[in-house]
């Protein structure tokens, strides 16, 4: 409790009171002087909306990605699979938590990359050209560096997976067969079995998932930084706000942009049962 009411929350606090400072563009330099220029100028700023809904939105999209994969692997887990094979599945589920996480997006740059296995492939099929612009890493068709948003929806949903797999397994374990085999004896069909019981009784642990894969986007800056970066994401503009720029209250403040986003989407999540299927 002291570590985290001292360290952690005094550290939100301090970058609370930073917020208020206010930036001399003219001399790079912080001044002292309290007020909410700052905040203002976060606001006011279009690109810097642009890029919270940019984030917003990429976060959304792997996290629905991440739970579409990852429901029908725990669900099969959880229902069909003999012990052995259920151990083998959640092995090969979370064995890529054990590598660098750096390894893992380079891997994928590779794989994405124009001489890669993936356009390769895709070339092979004759679908390269159709998704050369979703697919653009630097150099691909000779455009330079692009932004690849498939490309990096591709591996943030590779890279969470794991996060999203296990709490929904945990919680379709949860369900009891004995509701599964009561609505079938009063003549539910297996999809209003699935619709009535089920999902709705393993629809906290899909939640729970979700707060991790939803945050860890949206807190991310290596995967937009490698894959493509040229259109920033929250992560990345505050690095630069507070490094490249020198401009700590603007980035102090925009820090709390994805807090009071995750705050909203904890209360959201709290309220649907999530933290009780953790």
């Amino acid at each position: 409790m002291l570590w985290l009411g001292g360290v952690y929350l005094g550290s939100l606090l301090g970058l609370v009171w930073q917020s208020f400072y206010t930036f001399d563009d003219f001399a790079g330099k912080v001044r002292h002087d309290l007020g909410f220029d700052t905040w203002e100028r976060l606001w006011s700023n279009e690109t810097n909306r642009i890029i919270v809904g940019r984030t917003v939105l990429m976060a959304l999209a792997v996290t629905i990605a991440c739970a579409m994969l990852a429901y029908p692997l725990a669900y099969f887990m959880a229902r069909y699979a003999t012990r052995r094979v259920k151990a083998v599945l959640l092995f090969l589920a979370i064995m890529p938590l054990w590598s660098n996480y750096l390894v893992r997006v380079y891997s994928w740059k590779l794989i994405m990359a124009k001489e890669g296995a993936l356009p390769w492939s895709l070339d092979k099929v004759g679908l390269g050209k159709g998704l050369e612009w979703a697919l653009d890493l630097p150099y691909i068709g000779g455009q330079g560096l692009t932004f690849s948003l498939l490309g990096q929806f591709i591996v943030f949903t590779y890279v969470w997976l794991p996060y999203m797999v296990l709490p929904v397994h945990a919680a379709l374990e949860r369900v009891p067969r004995s509701f599964v085999e009561a609505a079938g004896d009063l003549g539910a069909r297996p999809a209003t079995v699935f619709r009535s019981v089920i999902w709705p009784l393993a629809l906290p642990g899909v939640v729970a998932g979700s707060i991790f894969t939803f945050s860890l986007t949206l807190g991310d800056y290596i995967v937009p930084t490698i894959i493509g970066n040229s259109k920033p994401v929250i992560g990345a503009q505050v690095y630069v706000y507070q490094g490249v720029a020198g401009n700590l209250p603007l980035a102090a403040a925009f820090t709390f942009v994805p807090i009071a986003i995750m705050a909203v989407y904890l209360t959201i999540a709290k309220r649907l049962g999530a933290f009780e299927a953790l």
